[in-house]
């Protein structure tokens, strides 16, 4: 089979959102594309369109990523296919309520496709990519990685995972030309919000991106070799000091004594 040169891009969620804007920039880039979602007739719909505007190759598979055997096929095909070269683990879900007025196995389910889905993605695409030389992955997190407070906190303990599994994929790859970005938007007018019971017109506009712009300016930070891109962020310096912080904070974070001030706590109990 002939390739583009750039490869094959598997894009899951695709079949709108954020997910079908990947799947057409990413045409546009020259990667041909697999496309995943879980609607086939909406997910054809963008794959016509795509393949008619750009001229691209563009495959489907319909998949339910929280059914084990459709997962399974979507796997076997990351680690089978030598033309994929880029991954976007971006099919998800969310939720806005508060835990006591959450579904516990809603939130079981959401834990299975943004946390568990996305693992096996990975861990299928990964191994296959750095024996072929290298390749891209991409993960959708959110700016609820770092701010847990603003939403339904699982939701956002499902994205810090995104982006923990991202740092940590960038230092154990990053010297086998994987590249490793996480992408962490904040509000986006997408049907997230009425899907997850929120609602997007509660929102202040200026907080509200619009999903083309998104995508552009994730790509744009892609490009310019962001492991972390805040699509939003006016002063990367912001992130670049948040990070320092962290780093600050490792080598203290696994001592042999406590500190001082606990130590001074326990003599006076």
């Amino acid at each position: 089979m002939t390739y583009s040169k750039m490869g094959i891009a598997l894009v899951t969620g695709a079949s709108a959102g954020i997910g079908a804007i990947y799947a057409d920039r990413l045409a546009r880039r020259g990667y041909d594309l697999i496309l995943v979602a879980r609607d086939r007739e909406r997910l054809d719909k963008v794959a016509k369109r795509i393949a008619g505007s750009t001229g691209r190759n563009v495959d489907t598979i319909a998949a339910d990523l929280n059914n084990k055997a459709d997962l399974a096929r979507v796997e076997r095909v990351l680690g089978t296919d030598p033309g994929i070269t880029l991954l976007v683990n971006n099919a998800g879900i969310g939720a806005v309520a508060p835990l006591v007025e959450s579904d516990v196995d809603k939130m079981q389910a959401m834990i299975e496709l943004n946390i568990t889905a996305l693992t096996r993605l990975t861990y299928a695409a990964v191994p296959a990519m750095v024996a072929r030389g290298g390749g891209t992955i991409i993960n959708i997190s959110s700016a609820v990685a770092i701010a847990p407070e603003l939403l339904n906190g699982v939701y956002g303990a499902t994205k810090a995972f995104a982006l923990a599994l991202s740092l940590s994929l960038y230092k154990e790859l990053g010297d086998k030309k994987l590249r490793i970005q996480a992408v962490l938007p904040g509000a986006v007018a997408t049907n997230f919000w009425d899907a997850s019971g929120g609602s997007l017109e509660l929102l202040p506009s200026k907080m509200v991106m619009q999903s083309d712009d998104l995508v552009d300016a994730a790509l744009a930070g892609l490009d310019q070799g962001e492991l972390v891109t805040i699509p939003s962020l006016p002063d990367a310096a912001d992130w670049h000091a948040y990070e320092a912080a962290r780093q600050k904070l490792i080598p203290n974070l696994s001592l042999s004594v406590s500190p001082a001030r606990y130590r001074a706590a326990a003599q006076a109990a």
